[in-house]
Parts: structure tokens; sequence; C-alpha cells
């Protein structure tokens, strides 16, 4: 017990809420990271872990990668994240009622949708049982997509080159991957995908002209100008950065470095990096922007962020420090501010 509160304290106090119901299988941590803009956003991942230690870790990570996401968008939210637990015998339909029970005894302090792992039915099931939980997938993805392309238009501009002709790296063919690398291509940029599933990179591929499918261990490390990860986190490893022929990354997965030293390393090898906070907020930007700020247009927000990512990666430049650095800065200088603390940044 000690060695959760020494966990919960060394990533910044969040609140957590462990959930256990031996009726349906369900085991599930829900983390509230910070409210201080708002409630605490971010959607729910379901899957394997090799340990209930490494679901906290996940959650904590991902929960905070929330926070810093919604005050660089500008958003009236703070950042949360809920983890299930996949195991054998789990009774998915019960499991997703308890959490949407659950969801909806927090009085809407977190507001939930969708993730890896966490598939359209659960959510529908979810919803039956809560206010606060987004289903709509695919618009997510389409407002992913389209921060995406911004901050890609952003590395671009720095890099001094046109938009068009460009060739992109995407990983994972999943709602999001296959939505961003639809609305990449309609931008004019070459694609390659893959995916853990080659069946499904392949299905994404026939949709898209001119598109290569190559293999999920090689993807991030093909010829391409711009790498993009879209599925699980910490890909970009130390081995990946030795070898990748991309001049710069961005792309929509949470937490996609492997370790915050990561980016220096990217920052040696001359390598743009837009930070997954800022490239990945198409969602959250959408989601919130209609059910907590009450904006019927939320594309302005979205469009807004190739502004914070060509900002960021000036600033980086200027200084010497990383785009994680600076961003990591400006996301808590905002949140400062809202306690009073000090000047926004």
């Amino acid at each position: 017990m000690e060695e959760l509160f020494a966990t919960l304290a060394a990533a910044g106090g969040p609140r957590c809420m462990f959930v256990a119901d031996p009726r349906s299988g369900l085991r599930a941590i829900v983390a509230l990271d910070d409210t201080t803009l708002g409630p605490a956003v971010g959607g729910v991942r379901t899957m394997r872990y090799p340990s209930s230690d490494a679901a906290l870790a996940d959650v904590l990570a991902l929960a905070r990668a929330m926070t810093r996401k919604c005050s660089l968008a500008g958003l009236d939210a703070g950042g949360g994240k809920a983890v299930v637990l996949l195991a054998d015998g789990l009774d998915r339909k019960a499991a997703f009622a308890r959490l949407g029970q659950v969801v909806e005894e927090l009085g809407g302090v977190f507001r939930t949708a969708g993730d890896l792992g966490t598939t359209a039915a659960d959510l529908a099931v979810m919803a039956e049982h809560t206010r606060h939980v987004h289903t709509d997938e695919r618009g997510l993805a389409a407002a992913v997509a389209r921060g995406l392309v911004r901050c890609i238009e952003a590395c671009a501009a720095v890099r001094g080159v046109p938009l068009e002709g460009l060739s992109v790296a995407v990983q994972g063919a999943g709602a999001i991957g296959a939505r961003a690398a639809e609305v990449l291509a309609e931008a004019g940029l070459r694609i390659v995908l893959a995916d853990v599933d080659a069946r499904r990179a392949e299905e994404v591929a026939r949709k898209i002209p001119g598109a290569r499918v190559t293999s999920a261990d090689r993807i991030l490390v093909e010829d391409v100008d711009i790498v993009a990860p879209c599925a699980v986190g910490g890909v970009v490893t130390a081995e990946v950065v030795h070898a990748m022929r991309a001049w710069a990354v961005c792309g929509a997965a949470n937490n996609a470095l492997a370790s915050p030293e990561i980016a220096g390393l990217l920052a040696a090898r001359g390598v743009l990096h837009v930070p997954d906070p800022i490239a990945s907020a198409g969602a959250v930007i959408d989601g919130i922007g209609l059910s907590v700020m009450g904006l019927p247009d939320r594309t302005p927000l979205i469009d807004r962020l190739g502004e914070t990512a060509r900002l960021v990666l000036d600033e980086a430049k200027a200084t010497g420090r990383t785009p994680m650095e600076v961003a990591e800065a400006r996301a808590l200088a905002r949140i400062a501010a809202a306690k009073g603390e000090g000047p926004s940044g």
C-alpha cells in the first residue's frame, strides 16, 4: 500500500479510483490528473497488461498527457483516463455497464470516450448508464486527423518545403490511423501504412490512391519525410531514432516517445518533433469544445493546433530546448495562471 501512495505522489498527486466487479470480471482504474481548468477528460483504454502496476503506470501517464493536451489546446478541461485490464473471462457487456455506472457516479468530473482496445459496442453500453461518454468515434477520428494535418503543415513550414508531395508513414490503421491516412492523402501527401493486423492495413490502403503497405516492424524506419505514430504509445525508442530516416515525427498516438530522453535524441539528430499533446488534440477539442464549452464550431480551435505546433517548434529552435520541454512549460504556465500562481504563457 505504501508503494501505491508513493507512486501517486511521484505522479503529482492525482486522484485514482480502482474498480473491481467480480460478477463481470471488470478490473479498471480511473485516474483524474488535474481539474484546475475544468473536468478531467480522457478515453477508456482496454488492453492486456503484464501487471496491475503496469496498468497504473499507463493510466497515470496517459492522464498526465491529457492535462497537457487540454491546456495547450485552450480547453476548459483537465486530464483524466481510464484503463480496463483485459483478461480471459471478461463479460464485456456487463463490465462496461458497470464502468458506465462508475463514470456517472463521478457526477461529470470525468468525461470519457473511446481509446485503444475499446469498441463502439463498449461505448454504447457505457452510454446506457452515463451521460458523460462520447460515442461518435468517426467524428473524433476526423477531428484528430484535421489537427494532425495542421501540425504536419507546421513541420513543412519550419522545414521550408511544400506540403504536397511529402511522404508520411502512418503507424496504425485503426479508427484514428485510417482516418489520418485518408485526410493526409487528400492534402497531397504520399502514404505508407502499417498495422499489427496486416489485413486491416491492406483494407485501408485500398481506399487511398497510391498508398503502400509495409510491415509493422519497419514502418517507423521507412524512407519517408514524416513518421506519424497513430496507435500504441512508447514506440519511438532510442533504436528507432538511430535508424529513422524521416526528418519529422508528428503523430496522433498518446505518449509516442518511449521515455522523456527520446526527445533529446530526436533533437540531436535534427528531427522535428511535434509533441503528441498538440498533434493528437483534435478529438478532445471536438468533444469538450461542444459538451463543456458549448462551441457549435470547433474547427477554428482544431486548426489553431498548427499555430501552436509552429510556435513550439520555433521556440525550441531559438532556446535549444526540446519541443517537449517547451510544450510542457506552456501547458503548466496556463494551469499555474488559473491557480493564480503566475502569468499565463
